[in-house]
């Protein structure tokens, strides 16, 4: 069986109705699983690093990441903590302007 998620857009239209626009924004996406929800709000951003635990999923975002988006959304296989510890002294100190933790509960 095939399955569509949101086929509707009702997800993607709530997300962008809050987050507004996204033009110079700085996302950090936790729990970006397979970056479904990723593809669908990132080309309005200026930058957004996508974490998750499971490799096979960061795998596969990076291989559905069109080349449009490709010098703007970084994917890696990674914990929050993890993140946090390793990037600290980086991206973290830049800030972000919108944390999404879709699904990642």
């Amino acid at each position: 069986m095939d399955v569509s998620l949101d086929p509707e857009q009702r997800e993607t239209q709530a997300l962008l109705e809050v987050m507004g626009d996204l033009g110079g924004k700085r996302v950090l996406e936790i729990g970006c699983g397979d970056g479904r929800m990723t593809m669908r709000y990132a080309a309005n951003a200026a930058q957004v690093i996508c974490i998750d635990p499971d490799v096979d999923q960061i795998n596969q975002a990076i291989s559905i990441t069109p080349p449009s988006l490709q010098d703007r959304v970084s994917f890696l296989a990674d914990h929050l903590e993890g993140y946090a510890a390793k990037w600290q002294r980086t991206s973290l100190e830049e800030g972000f302007d919108w944390l999404i933790f879709a699904w990642s509960l």
